[in-house]
């Protein structure tokens, strides 16, 4: 199969030094307003990821993204949003970066060459075949990444990924690959810009339809979330006044029983019930 790095290819524009701050911010928005349409067109190739990921989950695995750089990031920033968002244990959607957590914020130089330190770093989470690795990777080529996932293979660990070239070797070491073709970026080989919202507009969609079929949303409400602030408290409460009809005070009281949305309207409807 032929490979291209689109990712690389040099940008439609030029002279970008000499145009003005609202020609770039134009030109970097025209880029941006192209990335949902090659999202949409990977949506069967999503669609299938997610399946696999659902049943996995519902049989007691878990869901592991592995990437690095801003791919790496990408990742544990959505499964560190699942727990506060969804009320799921920390340890149900992991995100593993290329350099460990220092890579976060500073580049680790080399991290992501590595052939082997991939299958390590999920080697601590004791990984198994009950759980499934997604690979992310802006270029498709991350050594770091895809030998994690060969490995993965050989060890019947169900694999995916995120890329944004086609047949890429990460693509081709998937068994189930998602790639976004958004093409060259508007500062050339800065895949950070549309790969990188590509990415995140992929991993918004693969935790959140997931949560929602294991059942951690009612309605359009995320019912499980962890009440940590004011804000998430004085949302909990509307939630259960608008759900049981019911005055604030009610609804305080009820949340302060409970310490659960979800609780507090399972249990506040059997009250109305009585």
């Amino acid at each position: 199969m032929n490979f291209e790095k689109t990712t690389e290819k040099e940008s439609h524009y030029n002279h970008l030094e000499k145009m003005t701050i609202k020609e770039i911010i134009t030109n970097i928005n025209n880029e941006d307003q192209t990335v949902p349409k090659a999202v949409e067109k990977a949506l069967p190739q999503i669609e299938t990821l997610i399946k696999v990921i659902v049943e996995k989950l519902q049989s007691g695995g878990r869901l592991f993204y592995i990437g690095a750089g801003t791919s790496g990031r990408l990742g544990i920033l959505d499964a560190s949003e699942c727990p506060p968002t969804f009320g799921v244990p920390h340890d149900l959607v992991i995100g593993i970066i290329a350099g460990g957590d220092a890579a976060i914020r500073k580049a680790v130089e080399n991290a992501e060459d590595s052939t082997n330190q991939g299958w390590k770093d999920l080697e601590q989470y004791k990984i198994s075949k009950k759980d499934v690795v997604v690979g992310i990777a802006a270029s498709g080529t991350t050594p770091y990444v895809v030998h994690t996932l060969k490995r993965c293979n050989i060890e019947n660990i169900v694999t995916g990924c995120i890329t944004c070239n086609k047949n890429s070797p990460l693509s081709l070491t998937s068994q189930y690959p998602i790639e976004v073709i958004v093409g060259p970026e508007f500062l050339t080989g800065s895949s950070r810009m549309k790969a990188g919202t590509a990415q995140k507009l992929v991993l918004n969609m693969i935790t959140t339809t997931v949560m929602i079929q294991l059942g951690h949303v009612k309605g359009n409400r995320m019912v499980d979330m962890q009440l940590s602030n004011n804000k998430l408290v004085d949302r909990g409460i509307k939630m259960i006044m608008e759900e049981l009809n019911i005055p604030l005070a009610t609804a305080e009281s009820l949340l302060k029983q409970y310490k659960s949305v979800r609780l507090s309207i399972e249990n506040g409807r059997k009250q109305q019930n009585r």
